[in-house]
């Protein structure tokens, strides 16, 4: 399907560039448009945010547009995507929105779009929307008496600390455990130190001083370093790296080596295995999950069924085939049990209960394989036509070649930035870094041409 405005995670871009009042405006009008179809009653929407600075400007455009088709709007403020989506099912409502750009810095934001049962939309309604997003709506608006209304909500973030324990057993505590907590100045900032607090743990804070500026600057889990500085500074035990709207999170052992989506999926896995919580003996992850983790649940008796980038394919994938763990490398992690989304906050406490059952250090418990030699280079690009140029199909061919039977190679256009990917693996290092160099290369020169 071609988009105008959806990428694989919502519509995101520079604020008020690409994300202006204006589309916003429309995106509330044609989103209420196409959920509000039952004329005897209100319908509702919930709208959360980040911290970005242009949160506001897009947050009161929103609004604007979902009371000009008369619907209800309830603002959460600052919270993770992930309470976002929870709260959407939890107080009723026909269509959740979060207002975020993720892991992008302030300059970008988006707006991601839940419905009534929490999950992101499908492609079809998505299409459904871009189709009322270029046309003029206005006979279509609600009249005088018919207009929502709009009003805060103040007890969210209780509500989400709450929901967050109880994934939880009732007697799981995390005593005597001092971890360092990396906010990225984002949407956690408030509700993920309290939730660790709450559970016993001493918490140190980093990246929870948001000015609408810092999101993700040099902080968070696309950032590590601040957090492996911190760790050992303070001899933590673990450290926590959510990103912008903590739907991702990685994490530091205590000797500074950071754990990623892979290993904290590889944890879970095992642990859930063991107390037989698995729905399938399996994982979904990515085309991007490295070999390593494939082969390290194969030692588990456990299967790894793979899907495009992008959190949303898995989670179609694990609702069509019946699995309850899955994710990215990058740290989404969807335990369906609990959520219909990542939620980087639940994930490290999972991972952290791993650990305090076997009592043994995070090192030894969240290094569950060795990765295979693994290299990630983007390329700015215009758009996916490069990849057609033959210089870039034959330096392509030429890769996949030198890889067979001893690694992969995947090359991708980003859904969220205007970059295009491209990774290699396998078990000789120099080959797979030469092979990623070579596209890359042959990818630039496309680009200037």
């Amino acid at each position: 399907m071609t988009r105008s405005y959806f990428g694989t995670d919502g519509i995101r871009g520079r604020a008020n560039q690409k994300i202006t009042p204006e589309l916003a405006l429309k995106v509330g009008q044609a989103a209420g448009l196409v959920f509000n179809r039952d004329s005897e009653r209100r319908h509702r929407v919930v709208i959360g945010k980040d911290t970005r600075l242009s949160g506001y400007m897009i947050e009161y455009a929103l609004v604007a547009g979902f009371t000009s088709v008369g619907m209800e709007v309830l603002l959460l403020g600052p919270m993770p995507t992930p309470a976002v989506a929870m709260l959407t099912r939890s107080m009723r409502a026909d269509l959740g929105v979060m207002i975020s750009a993720s892991h992008n810095l302030y300059e970008d934001n988006g707006i991601k779009l839940f419905g009534p049962d929490a999950y992101k939309l499908s492609d079809e309604t998505e299409a459904e929307i871009e189709k009322l997003l270029d046309r003029d709506l206005t006979s279509r608006l609600a009249g005088p008496h018919e207009l929502g209304r709009a009003k805060r909500v103040e007890d969210v973030r209780a509500r989400y600390i709450e929901y967050a324990k109880r994934t939880l057993p009732r007697n799981m505590s995390f005593e005597g455990m001092r971890v360092v907590l990396d906010c990225a100045n984002g949407a956690a900032y408030k509700v993920a130190p309290e939730a660790l607090w709450e559970l016993g743990a001493e918490v140190i804070t980093i990246g929870d001083q948001p000015d609408g500026f810092n999101i993700n600057r040099d902080v968070g889990s696309t950032a590590p370093q601040a957090l492996r500085d911190k760790v050992r500074e303070m001899r933590a035990d673990v450290g926590i790296a959510l990103d912008g709207d903590a739907d991702r999170v990685i994490m530091v052992d205590e000797l500074g080596h950071v754990i990623d989506g892979d290993q904290l999926m590889a944890v879970v896995a095992r642990s859930w295995r063991d107390e037989g919580l698995l729905a399938k003996p399996g994982v979904v992850a990515t085309i991007m999950s490295n070999l390593g983790f494939e082969r390290h649940l194969q030692g588990l008796g456990l299967n790894l069924e793979r899907t495009a980038v992008g959190d949303r394919y898995v989670i179609e994938r694990m609702r069509e085939l019946g699995y309850n763990l899955g994710g990215e490398q990058s740290g989404h992690v969807i335990l369906s049990d609990y959520g219909t989304t990542g939620d980087g906050l639940v994930t490290a406490m999972q991972a952290l209960a791993a650990v305090k059952k076997l009592n043994r250090n995070v090192s030894e418990v969240c290094r569950c394989f060795e990765p295979l030699p693994q290299v990630l280079k983007n390329v700015r690009a215009r758009g996916p036509r490069s990849l057609e140029q033959a210089p870039v199909v034959a330096a392509i061919e030429a890769g996949r070649r030198r890889l067979e039977g001893s690694g992969r190679l995947v090359i991708r256009p980003s859904g969220t930035e205007p970059v295009i990917r491209v990774m290699g693996e396998g078990d000789d290092p120099e080959i797979v870094g030469s092979v990623v160099d070579d596209i890359c290369d042959a990818l630039t020169r496309a680009e200037a041409a």
